[in-house]
């Protein structure tokens, strides 16, 4: 670890700080997601950023599908969790593409709930989102970011042919049956990952990491390992926060410098992009100008420029 100080954990350092979210761009992105009565990981999974990436003339939205209740228990999720939700909108796909096409978009973030109670776990569901936007906007660039589907199901979303796949291994592999739900495991995680590029070679692939749960910096970097042994693109680290007191603890607050120490790591380890920071997230505003471009010259050209992306654009 750096020698810089870490602050007592229950004690949120000022680099954690962040203004509420509020303005004209907020305000009419949330009065859309209300009128079109979407979920929106943003609100439900109370994320720090979400006042910034919800202004100016580019903002980014991460879109939860299949409802807001999860059938996992995981102990970091603020997501309201029951063993039998209510069932899926069947309207809900038209009206993402509808939302998608009206905000005008060039980079949008599909995710949702996990619903072991469905037969296909909502895969199909969840390709028909992507099929909708594409029917509407089709310069568009898709993620996906999706419960540990495998298998017949990885393939039914797979065929919608998403531009970046995303699915997050959360936490450590040590930490894996303390946080998350014990029918998640940081293998299962890497299967999805490794099958998502195998049917579809041309996408890229996506994984996040939390840290400030107790996990060592060694264990970081052999995650890290494991995600490039796995072929995975990109790469975000951010700070865990505690969302209630009923969930797991912050057992740290991770420096700023060692999240720099991080990204640099991964980017020596070969990932095409590492984002590392203490307000960063899956789903993050800087990251996903980068994807954008990388897509598009995938489309152009086959393959991605990647000798034109400077360090600087990569931060």
């Amino acid at each position: 670890m750096l020698n810089a100080k870490t602050p007592e954990p229950g004690r949120k350092p000022g680099w954690l700080k962040v203004p509420l979210p509020a303005g004209e761009g907020y305000t009419r992105l949330k009065g859309l997601a209300r009128r079109l009565k979407l979920h929106t990981v943003c609100e439900e999974a109370r994320c720090p950023n979400v006042g910034e990436c919800w202004q100016g003339d580019h903002p980014t939205m991460t879109l939860m599908v299949l409802g807001d209740e999860c059938t996992r228990r995981c102990r970091f999720c603020a997501v309201k969790t029951l063993d039998r939700p209510a069932p899926p909108d069947p309207d809900e796909p038209v009206h993402v593409g509808q939302a998608i096409a009206e905000m005008n978009v060039g980079y949008v973030v599909i995710t949702s709930v996990d619903r072991d109670d469905l037969e296909d776990g909502g895969a199909g569901h969840y390709a028909q989102c992507v099929r909708e936007i594409r029917a509407r906007i089709a310069r568009t660039v898709v993620e996906t970011l999706i419960p540990d589907y495998t298998g017949a199901n990885l393939e039914l979303l797979m065929d919608s042919k998403p531009d970046v796949l995303a699915h997050n291994v959360e936490v450590v592999p040590r930490l894996q049956r303390k946080i998350r739900d014990p029918r998640c495991s940081f293998e299962r995680s890497l299967t999805t990952l490794r099958e998502a590029r195998e049917l579809h070679v041309e996408g890229f692939t996506k994984s996040s990491l939390m840290v400030g749960l107790g996990e060592s910096h060694d264990e970081v970097v052999e995650s890290m390992e494991l995600l490039r042994e796995a072929d995975v693109d990109f790469l975000t680290i951010g700070q865990y926060l505690r969302p209630t007191p009923g969930h797991a603890p912050v057992r740290e607050y991770v420096t700023p410098e060692q999240f720099e120490s991080y990204q640099e790591l991964g980017e020596s380890m070969g990932f095409r992009y590492v984002a590392s920071g203490p307000l960063v997230r899956s789903s993050y505003k800087a990251g996903e100008f980068f994807f954008e471009r990388m897509v598009r010259q995938r489309r152009m050209y086959g393959h991605p420029d990647e000798a034109g992306a400077s360090a600087e654009e990569r931060r």
